[in-house]
């Protein structure tokens, strides 16, 4: 299993640099940046920032979305961002959160986020599209086909990621609701003629190495984020569409300011249990993590990122210096 790191945005580039070119000398492979241009910086910016001063790791945003920026813009940024880092660029994509929240917009249909990547796929490698009746072509490319990692939860997601995705990002670290997810993702693969085995598997969310109960305090914010999606399937899915270990727990959720997202003192948290806490990020002593990054090795996960964001970055990074060393 690889170890990735992933910023929020909101940090400076020169701290953000700092912590990135830190994670590479401890064996961290990938970085990523939340794409949310109005809450936080612009990602792509700063990722042409961090790749170029980085050697090894691979960047890209985790996650973006068909509908902020038009297919053949992401498409363009991506290819460049590929150019600049010699091979280095890698990109994450969901149906929307924040960044069209934002903006009093919806998340995006399954089929439109499938389409997007294919014509994604399609652009970076060089190759001509169809779109909106013109023909477009990157004719300046490496010729590589970035890959793109597709964000998904409910059923017509992991679907849509086992038909066209060449890595499923999960929000979560739970063992028992990612082998759910990946068992979903790989059938609908297998259904599409598709190695299920080529397809990579991505488990992101907070890390605190500690005291449980500050690392507690420190995660919070995350089940409340994941909350938001949890709530968007609810209202699409019946019972038994969806384990309800994943959903019992947003019963007692009000509200979500996205002002406060992923701010670990925000206002929306009272609703989210201490058990559901340690369930979903990663937390507690070394052997904990290790433990249960075993766990989630043993489920299908190739990568799991840890959401440096909650604190107490350069000390938490630090500690997983250790822990790498033992999946090598």
């Amino acid at each position: 299993m690889e170890f990735g790191i992933c910023f929020k945005g909101d940090m400076t580039p020169e701290r953000t640099l700092k912590l990135s070119q830190r994670a590479e000398e401890l064996g961290f492979t990938y970085g990523w940046i939340f794409d949310s241009h109005i809450l936080w910086k612009e990602c792509y910016t700063i990722l042409t920032y961090l790749a170029v001063n980085t050697k090894n790791m691979h960047w890209g945003p985790l996650v973006t979305n068909p509908a902020v920026r038009d297919v053949h813009i992401t498409a363009s940024i991506l290819a460049t961002l590929d150019l600049i880092s010699n091979g280095r660029a890698e990109c994450g994509i969901g149906r929307g959160d924040s960044s069209l929240r934002m903006q009093g917009k919806r998340p995006r249909k399954v089929a439109e986020l499938e389409q997007a990547i294919k014509d994604i796929q399609s652009l970076t490698a060089g190759e001509k599209i169809i779109l909106n009746d013109y023909e477009f072509e990157l004719d300046w490319t490496t010729g590589r086909a970035v890959p793109m990692w597709m964000a998904a939860y409910g059923p017509m997601s992991l679907a849509g990621a086992g038909r066209v995705a060449n890595g499923l990002v999960l929000q979560i670290a739970d063992p028992f609701l990612v082998d759910w997810f990946v068992r979903q993702m790989r059938k609908s693969a297998a259904d599409s003629g598709r190695n299920p085995s080529e397809i990579k598997i991505m488990s992101c969310a907070p890390s605190w190495i500690g005291d449980m109960k500050k690392a507690r305090e420190q995660t919070r914010w995350f089940p409340a984020m994941v909350g938001n999606h949890v709530a968007d399937l609810v209202e699409r899915y019946h019972g038994g569409e969806l384990p309800h270990a994943f959903t019992e727990y947003i019963e007692g959720r009000k509200s979500y300011d996205y002002k406060e997202h992923a701010e670990k003192d925000a206002d929306h948290l009272d609703f989210i249990s201490d058990d559901i806490i340690e369930r979903f990020s990663v937390l507690g002593n070394i052997d904990q993590h290790i433990t249960k990054l075993k766990e989630l090795e043993a489920v299908g996960v190739d990568l799991f990122v840890m959401y440096l964001m909650s604190g107490d970055e350069e000390e938490q990074l630090d500690a997983y210096a250790d822990i790498i060393k033992t999946f090598e």
